[in-house]
Parts: structure tokens; sequence; C-alpha cells
């Protein structure tokens, strides 16, 4: 009877353990990812898609989270139709940048999760781009229905090293700097 028992408890805990895990779906419709890509003479900005993500919470602590973005939305915003926005935008999307056609997602993997306090957490992930993978870290803050985050992120580790100071000389006002930031707000 004692063993029963026994295995009656452990049954229980874990499908009480399997029912606190939670995965919410991204609503990639209402989430958006803003970027800023400076350069020595001033800074453009933009917006790319989220194609799919999801975050895993234990109850409502965030213990995961994968993401999905469509390299090929790349957009600009700072620009206007025939001011050089379609320009722009094609050159994001070609190969000595985000090379869009052959690579069109670009992925980013948690890979540790920890409690700072108050649903904002420190997250290690690995970014992929290009089909390069590094490590990033960022703070996330979440609510009952969103996150938010802003990073940077240096292109040269992912093989993008167009007008790069640290790659080429004599760029003058044609450097553009390695950094670009993301700002994400996430809807779940």
């Amino acid at each position: 009877m004692t063993n029963l028992k026994n295995i009656a408890l452990a049954l229980f805990v874990s499908a009480a353990t399997a029912v606190s895990a939670q995965t919410k779906k991204i609503n990639a419709d209402k989430s958006t990812i803003s970027w800023v890509g400076k350069k020595v003479t001033g800074s453009h900005s933009g917006t790319i898609n989220i194609k799919s993500g999801d975050l895993v919470f234990k109850g409502t602590k965030l213990t995961g989270g994968s993401f999905a973005v469509d390299v090929t939305s790349i957009t600009v915003t700072d620009l206007k139709a025939g001011q050089g926005k379609e320009n722009l935008e094609g050159h994001l999307k070609a190969d000595d940048f985000f090379g869009a056609e052959k690579y069109p997602t670009a992925n980013l993997v948690f890979t540790s999760v920890s409690s700072k306090g108050n649903g904002v957490y420190a997250v290690k992930a690995n970014l992929t781009i290009k089909d390069k993978t590094n490590p990033v870290s960022f703070d996330l803050a979440t609510t009952a229905n969103a996150a938010n985050t802003k990073f940077k992120v240096d292109r040269t580790k992912y093989g993008i090293e167009y007008n790069s100071g640290n790659f080429f000389q004599n760029l003058g006002d044609k450097a553009i700097y390695d950094d670009f930031e993301l700002t994400v707000s996430l809807q779940y």
C-alpha cells in the first residue's frame, strides 16, 4: 500500500510540475522590432518582423524562449520613397549586409534566464544571423501579456563588415559603426 501511495504522489507531483510549465506563443502581428544603425554622419532606423516565437514560463517565472525573425522584412522608416528608402532597404537585404535571399531567417534562442526581480530577467541567448551564431545578453522586462528589451548587436561578428572602421581604413564620413540597436516589444 505504501508503494501505491508513493507512486500516486510521484504522479501527482509530476503532473503538477508539467502543468505549471507553460509556453506562450508570441503574437507576431502585434509584436515589433525596431532597429537603429549609426554612421559617422548620422543614423538610419527601421523595423523588422518577427516570424514566430515563444516564451516559456514555469508558473509566473520566465525560464526560456526562442524566436525567428524575417530578415526579408527589413524596412527603413527614417527615409521616404524616392529619398533613398528603396536603395537602403535593398542594400540592407544584399549579401554585404544581411543576405536576405540566402539567409531569410535570423534566430534567437535563450540559453539561460535569471530573475532580477519585479518581472525583469537577465537573459543570455545565442543569436544566429547569416548562419553565424554568437552569444548576446540583455534584460527582458515581462508583464502578464508582454515583454520588452533593448540591446546592441555587433554586426561584424556575423560577417557584416561593410564600411566598418575595424576592417577598412580611410573611410572618413562613410564609416558605419559596428553596433546596431534593437528595441523589441513582444505581445503574447
